[in-house]
């Protein structure tokens, strides 16, 4: 009940968001600000299953953590110009770099990075180029620090899965319907670095490409 900011960082799933927040509100001090690291889910909507709307906003930080610079802040529709205002001065306090997105499927940072990820799973999937291809091209093309099947892997394979199901009910465009590939990657358990397979193995010293 002493905290003044609560974060809860759960796997991205809503429902299992929902009932970690619902746990949360019988602990908290009537003040206390809650906020959700989410990297997609509606801030309005996690928000309205708590006790305060208006004291709760997201804060996402960027994998990982401790190295990335940027915290994107979300806003509620009900989260009060005070508990914004807080929200930044916090992620300030530990030296981060703030952005603020509006209240729509995957902010800023994941509307954009996440379906390029999916048309780099599509590109492989149609056979338009290999794993090295497709990572090298965009590495060196457009010089990108990881190629987007590697960050694919380094994210989770099911938390870009999550994400682009996000999108894709979110916004019901086509554009955002997640690689069939993708889809049978998570099925298969193959959910990239923490699960030691995905785009590439990483049972050996060296990650090898797997298709």
């Amino acid at each position: 009940a002493r905290a003044d900011l609560v974060i809860e960082a759960a796997v991205e799933d809503e429902a299992v968001k929902k009932a970690i927040l619902a746990g949360l509100i019988p602990h908290l001090g009537a003040d206390t600000l809650l906020a959700s690291n989410t990297s997609s889910i509606s801030i309005t909507r996690l928000a309205s299953t708590t006790d305060r709307p208006e004291r709760f906003i997201g804060l996402h930080f960027m994998k990982p953590a401790p190295v990335m610079k940027l915290v994107e802040i979300i806003r509620g529709i009900a989260t009060s110009a005070e508990t914004y205002e807080t929200a930044v001065a916090f992620a300030e306090s530990l030296g981060k770099t703030t952005t603020n997105s509006e209240d729509f499927p995957a902010f800023i940072v994941n509307r954009i990075l996440v379906p390029m990820i999916n048309e780099a799973i599509y590109t492989l999937y149609e056979g338009v180029g290999n794993v090295a291809s497709i990572d090298k091209a965009l590495k060196l093309g457009a010089n990108h620090p990881m190629g987007p099947l590697e960050l694919a892997d380094f994210m989770g394979l099911d938390v870009v899965l999550a994400i682009m199901n996000v999108l894709y009910d979110g916004l019901a465009d086509s554009k955002y319907r997640p690689c069939p590939l993708l889809v049978k990657y998570v099925e298969a358990g193959w959910l990239g670095r923490k699960s030691g397979r995905g785009f590439y193995d990483y049972s050996g010293d060296t990650p090898a490409p797997t298709r």
